[in-house]
């Protein structure tokens, strides 16, 4: 019993200490990224990054408006990098640090956003806030309702009783 707890405590160890000098082994981490604030400050041309910038920003907007990729209730940042074929890292510091949102509160204004229209729209009338929720991308009712209030400072029934 000894030699096997020995040698499982010294397997564990190799483990952890693999891990730990090698996360990339484990967890497809690269450590040599720069912070983001260094890459922002140490642009060798800012005025040309910026331009750059603004010029993803907008086609962000129009690709969100235009495709609606937000209405999947499985979007990650990796999977909009990847549809709008721009590198993970850039969609991530144009969201973070130039439209100046967190990634779920960015895509959550646009779902509110086809919520409010589709209360708003008297043909719609039958459909109860729960397929309205499933229909602009959420997976839950009160992820849904904390981003509509937070959104409009009512609930969805309230905001639907106001408008009728």
């Amino acid at each position: 019993r000894i030699i096997l707890t020995l040698l499982l405590l010294g397997f564990l160890s190799w483990i952890v200490l693999k891990s730990m000098y090698y996360p990339e082994l484990f967890r497809s981490i690269d450590t040599k990224h720069l912070l983001v604030k260094k890459l922002i400050e140490t642009s060798p041309n800012k005025q040309t990054s910026d331009d750059k910038f603004v010029i993803q920003i907008e086609k962000l907007q129009k690709y969100m408006e235009t495709e609606e990729p937000y209405l999947d209730s499985s979007l990650t940042i990796h999977k909009l990098a990847n549809q709008l074929n721009l590198p993970f890292k850039d969609i991530s510091i144009l969201i973070n640090h130039h439209i100046g949102k967190h990634f779920f509160d960015f895509i959550n204004e646009y779902r509110i956003k086809k919520a409010i229209a589709l209360l708003e729209n008297p043909l719609n009338e039958k459909l109860t806030i729960l397929e309205i929720l499933y229909d602009v991308g959420f997976n839950s009712k009160s992820p849904f309702n904390t981003a509509f209030k937070k959104h409009t400072g009512f609930t969805p029934t309230q905001y639907r009783k106001n408008i009728l």
